[in-house]
């Protein structure tokens, strides 16, 4: 295990409807387009309401900072800052200048919205933080507003063009890629990442939705955005024989600028590379994103604990790691929590 991801919220201020959508309609967006027949009636435009973890149930800065020395000590050596929507954290900038000073952390990161980020984004790179990946499905604005149930595109627009400039690097952006929704872009989206010089990754649509609502029918497999990315663009294969637990396949721009990425977690995944662990906001460990336990670490943060004993719990729990997460198998349980409760 190299790699950790810690979520610090499980708030987010997005409502995207792949993970936390903001009214049954949205929530029942895909049900609604394949049983049209079944079910005529509309859905309520009713808010649906979530319950966030409160204060004391997160981990505080120490209790993670612990973690990841910890976690360090044993050989991890990425660290990813997750939500929920991480910005939304106060004083996120305290806690990446405290887990960058750690010794071992030789690659720290976030993932954010990108819709608040400008705010701090001076902070976190003085603070330490070397890399950011936004998520952004969709450059129309219109179709921004309906995945993601807020106007932010030009916030989150601005906030990738302030990250390259104050020199994060690589800047990556991710995005969701569903079946009548935003795969139309495919295209437009490769092309926005050429011009800026992106690492753009599209990303399956994975059973990780607070509504259930997942299909399979709506995945675009990595496969099919692939071939229509290679008609329409002259891509090179990226060598990443390197790094085999890499989830990307990844291609470059014959012109050189910038690259594409394709995570195919449905059709095509890569567990038995996989070498990711996860730390959720409330202290829970889980070993896989699809993990159906969960391990609370606070008892051992917060009952007295050494660092050896947290350590050992670590190796312990790693030692059971799932051998894979058994999308499309007749078995296959989607997690109790989303991702915005898990961490990207």
């Amino acid at each position: 295990m190299r790699d950790l991801r810690v979520s610090i919220t499980d708030r987010c201020n997005f409502r995207c409807l792949y993970c936390l959508p903001e009214t049954e309609e949205a929530a029942n967006f895909y049900r609604a387009k394949f049983d049209a027949l079944r079910n005529p009636q509309p859905f309520a435009l009713r808010p649906i309401r979530y319950d966030w973890k409160p204060r004391s149930e997160l981990l505080t800065f120490e209790e993670i900072e612990r973690i990841v020395r910890v976690a360090t000590g044993l050989g991890v050596h990425k660290v990813r800052i997750t939500g929920g929507e991480p910005m939304l954290r106060h004083g996120v900038e305290t806690l990446v200048a405290r887990l960058a000073a750690i010794p071992g952390v030789e690659d720290l990161a976030m993932t954010t919205n990108g819709q608040l980020f400008a705010a701090k984004a001076e902070a976190l790179r003085a603070a330490g933080l070397r890399r950011v990946s936004f998520s952004m499905d969709s450059l129309d604005p219109a179709n921004f507003r309906k995945l993601t149930g807020r106007d932010g595109l030009a916030e989150v627009l601005a906030g990738i063009e302030l990250a390259q400039r104050l020199g994060f690097h690589p800047v990556k952006v991710n995005a969701v890629v569903i079946r009548d929704l935003n795969d139309h872009e495919l295209e437009a989206l490769a092309e926005f990442g050429r011009q800026r010089n992106l690492s753009f990754r599209f990303i399956e649509f994975m059973p990780l939705d607070s509504s259930r609502a997942w299909q399979r029918e709506l995945v675009v497999p990595g496969r099919e955005i692939l071939a229509r990315l290679q008609a329409r663009f002259d891509l090179r294969a990226v060598d990443a024989s390197g790094n085999p637990a890499e989830t990307a396949r990844r291609w470059a721009f014959a012109d050189g600028r910038g690259e594409i990425g394709i995570i195919a977690p449905v059709s095509e995944p890569f567990c038995g590379h996989c070498n990711r662990l996860r730390i959720t906001a409330d202290g829970k460990l889980r070993t896989c994103l699809f993990s159906l336990g969960e391990h609370d670490l606070r008892p051992l943060l917060r009952g007295g604990g050494t660092d050896a004993d947290l350590a050992a719990r670590l190796v312990e729990l790693v030692a059971h790691k799932e051998a894979g997460h058994r999308i499309g198998q007749p078995d296959f349980v989607q997690p109790a929590r989303t991702m915005s409760c898990i961490g990207g």
